[in-house]
């Protein structure tokens, strides 16, 4: 299992779900329950510890750079992400109540309370609430880039590696298998056909959301800079297909440098913002994220209110800096907001994360493509020699 990617062990987690829903014996699907439950309490249990251990030595760090250049930077990856969150809610908002039509419903109830309850619980409560948490973090953070904390900075650091251990060596490997137990039992409660339905076409909706968002930032960074702005994101490609397979904002570091180098960006800009933004623009997870947060709340029945989501896109642009570098990395800082701001439930956070892992490479690749034209950006912003922009020749 450990040679398959994440994506195909999930894709086979939901269907050995839906098989096991289907034929297995009802204690089959309980002692899966039983597992769900107590995977879920661990969850729990460990979401104030991951925003603590990402956004706070995320924004201690940051504080260090190179001051108005870092703003700029910052600002503009900033702006940029709540964009995209603004963009997937309004199309979401125009096209989920026809795409989507006739499976809002009651029915999606949590199966481990409706259907099958576990053998037994375990609590893990949290030592803290999410908003502590964010609060802390923002703190913390703050002080350590205020004061140039550097012990603090690397405590927090270590912590960080701590909790991208938990993530990488407990939480990801196990999430196939949570996945497979919430779709046996939806399965059995009958449940699926609506589900699969809505994966579908969410699915579909989101890539194509990508590949406009992508247009629209590449159009910005080609009429500041006076450059084709399909010629700049051809260049790119090898960077997004890079991060398709890594599902990877870090590992595809090297290859995004070298392609936004190639649009004319100047060296020193380059080495200073992609760095950066690997770990501060989510736009295509943002994309994502909204855009799934917002069909799991349609199929529970939830309104889908401007006021109630337009405050989630801005607390997420913040909480997903340095969200860890692994898959699933962004939808695990992001899970706290949606428990506390848009009211998820456990089951619902299930959803959550099975729609958003299902198409993370795609979103990865949509953030570190964007990171191409947000550099271009800052680079002609800041070019006081106003030098003419190197042509390359298109390849």
């Amino acid at each position: 299992m450990k040679k398959l990617g994440l994506l195909p062990r999930i894709i086979l987690g939901i269907a050995l779900g839906i098989v096991i829903g289907s034929i297995a014996p009802q204690w089959t699907v309980k002692l899966l329950a039983t597992f769900n439950g107590l995977f879920g309490n661990f969850l729990g249990f460990a979401i104030p510890l991951i925003i603590i251990g990402f956004i706070a030595p995320g924004i201690g760090s940051m504080g260090k750079g190179a001051g108005k250049l870092l703003g700029l930077t910052t600002g503009i990856a900033y702006g940029s992400t709540v964009l995209a969150g603004l963009f997937a809610f309004f199309v979401a908002k125009g096209l989920y109540p026809t795409l989507l039509n006739n499976q809002s419903s009651q029915s999606f109830e949590n199966p481990e309370e409706a259907l099958l309850k576990p053998f037994f619980t375990v609590d893990m409560p949290p030592i803290m609430g999410v908003m502590t948490a964010l609060l802390i973090s923002f703190t913390v953070g703050l002080g350590i880039a205020a004061i140039k904390g550097d012990i603090l900075q690397k405590g927090m650091n270590e912590f960080r590696d701590i909790i991208q251990l938990v993530i990488e060596k407990i939480i990801i490997p196990l999430l196939p298998l949570h996945i497979m137990g919430i779709f046996a039992n939806m399965t059995q409660g009958g449940q699926i056909t609506a589900i699969m339905s809505v994966f579908a076409k969410v699915f579909v909706m989101i890539i194509i959301l990508h590949f406009i968002y992508l247009v629209i930032q590449y159009t910005v960074a080609g009429s500041i800079r006076k450059q084709n702005p399909f010629g700049m994101l051809k260049k790119m490609t090898p960077a997004y297909f890079t991060a398709l397979g890594t599902q990877s904002s870090a590992s595809t570091i090297p290859v995004t440098l070298e392609h936004t180098k190639k649009n004319g960006v100047r060296e020193r800009i380059a080495d200073f913002a992609v760095p950066l933004l690997a770990t501060i623009h989510l736009s295509g997870s943002t994309i994502t994220i909204v855009s799934c947060a917002m069909a799991v709340m349609l199929i529970q029945g939830d309104a889908l209110l401007f006021s109630q989501i337009f405050p989630f896109i801005l607390m997420l642009g913040v909480t997903m800096i340095a969200a860890p570098g692994v898959p699933g990395g962004a939808v695990m800082a992001a899970l706290g907001l949606l428990e506390s701001m848009l009211g998820f439930s456990g089951t619902m956070t299930s959803l959550m994360i099975a729609l958003y892992l299902a198409q993370d490479s795609f979103g990865t690749a949509c953030n570190v493509t964007g990171d191409g034209a947000i550099t271009s950006i800052v680079d002609k912003l800041t070019n006081k020699e106003k030098q003419p922009i190197q042509k390359v020749k298109a390849s």
